[in-house]
């Protein structure tokens, strides 16, 4: 019975536990904590980091959103 015993306790010891399934990256990149803008261009952006205000050549100051999906650093935004 001893036998029988520590045979149990060795068998529940070693089994490793399951991997969890990992997803596509799609949703892994929606997960980073990014938020959709809207851009100058007409087109909506995906971007991680934060909205700026910066000058522009003529004195005015521009929104941009950083850091965005497409490998842009930096993406002018529509007002």
């Amino acid at each position: 019975m001893k036998v029988l015993t520590l045979a149990l306790l060795f068998s529940l010891t070693v089994a490793k536990p399951a991997q969890p399934v990992r997803l596509s990256g799609h949703l892994e990149q929606q997960s980073k904590g990014g938020r959709w803008y809207f851009a100058a261009t007409g087109h909506a952006v995906y971007c991680y980091g934060p909205v700026m205000t910066l000058p522009q050549a003529n004195g005015d100051l521009q929104k941009v959103a950083t850091f965005c999906r497409d490998g842009k650093t930096v993406v002018p935004l529509k007002d």
